[in-house]
């Protein structure tokens, strides 16, 4: 009796010794977890929307079409890009955080949204509680233009003009609410001077305004002055950001010609909603800074005025809230009424 129960016990012993090994070795070579199966999952398996807040042809729709096509050839499936533009990019936000999170709508961010955040009283979204972070795309510095023969011959000059002459020194910009206006009022901030933005509704009127001298300097993008630059119409005495631009290498900064703190720029990245499983985001990730290291996109966003570069999700989101951050500052600072 005590022989069977030993016999019976090694054989139980046994059972569950071969039972362990079994799950071991199918897991080793792939009975695999649901963590697993997702991490290989070969997405995308079908085109995936950018959305874009903008119309055709502005520069943040030609950066990420620029971007899209690469997608579409390293991933192998079509990056299709929806301009959504209205209500200051509220449409476009509120299509992707109301789709599936599944990694087939993405979302162009950047610093209009920035700003969008600190400006508004309320938004129907959150742009950092709603969102995923992918990569940064590109970024721009603004140019600060003159007409060919005019006095002001550097930033020293404006400066020092504008000091002798109170509110006289006229600047055109976009729109109240956009990185150029802005910009103005950050000048008048550090500089300590008192000039007037006008804000015009696109970049080739701003421009037009100049040649006329209708205002004395114009603060816009590389893009649409860059005709006129060639054409010699205008000279351009700085650029806009914290180091000169590798196109204009000969132009100081703003901060170089005696502005100091004076640091403006723009940006865009692509985001997705909250919720999308972070093996998509990583790849996305991964095939977008890949993409931006390319020759071509590189040299198609000097083209344009662009530095193209990519960054963590990370990164994305932390330059997101120091922007958000820095307008919220100014804002308060200059007094402009919050925008219903």
């Amino acid at each position: 009796m005590v022989i069977k129960t030993r016999c019976a016990i090694r054989t139980i012993v046994r059972t569950v010794c071969l039972a362990t090994t079994v799950v071991c070795v199918a897991a080793a070579i792939g009975w695999r977890t649901d963590a697993a199966a997702q991490s290989d999952d070969p997405y995308p398996t079908r085109p995936v929307q950018l959305v874009i807040g903008y119309g055709a042809g502005t520069i943040g729709d030609v950066s990420m079409r620029i971007v899209a096509k690469e997608l579409t050839t390293k991933l192998g499936k079509a990056f299709i890009i929806e301009n959504r533009p209205g209500a200051a990019g509220v449409v476009a936000a509120m299509a992707v955080a109301k789709a599936a999170p599944d990694g087939y709508t993405l979302f162009l961010t950047g610093n209009s949204y920035a700003i969008a955040t600190a400006w508004f009283k309320s938004l129907p979204y959150n742009i950092i509680r709603d969102f995923a972070p992918i990569s940064t795309v590109a970024s721009f510095d603004f140019l600060v233009a003159t007409r060919k023969g005019s006095q002001f011959k550097s930033m020293r000059d404006v400066i020092a003009y504008a000091k002798a002459h109170p509110g006289k020194l006229n600047i055109a910009t976009l729109t109240p609410g956009t990185t150029q206006n802005l910009g103005v009022a950050l000048l008048k901030v550090v500089a300590g001077v008192e000039v007037t933005a006008v804000p015009f509704r696109s970049s080739p009127e701003a421009a037009e305004a100049l040649l006329r001298g209708d205002v004395d300097l114009d603060m816009d993008s590389y893009a649409p002055l860059r005709p006129l630059l060639e054409g010699q119409k205008i000279d351009v005495i700085a650029t806009t950001g914290r180091h000169r631009v590798s196109f204009l290498n000969n132009v100081p900064t703003v901060e170089e010609s005696g502005v100091p703190a004076f640091d403006v720029s723009s940006w865009n990245g692509i985001a997705t909603r909250k919720g999308v499983p972070q093996p998509i985001i990583d790849k996305l990730s991964k095939a977008i800074n890949e993409a931006l290291q390319l020759k071509d996109v590189q040299e198609a966003g000097r083209r344009l005025g662009m530095e193209m570069h990519g960054s963590t999700p990370d990164g994305l989101q932390s330059r997101l809230k120091g922007d958000i951050a820095k307008w919220s500052d100014l804002i308060e600072k200059v007094h402009i009424p919050k925008h219903d």
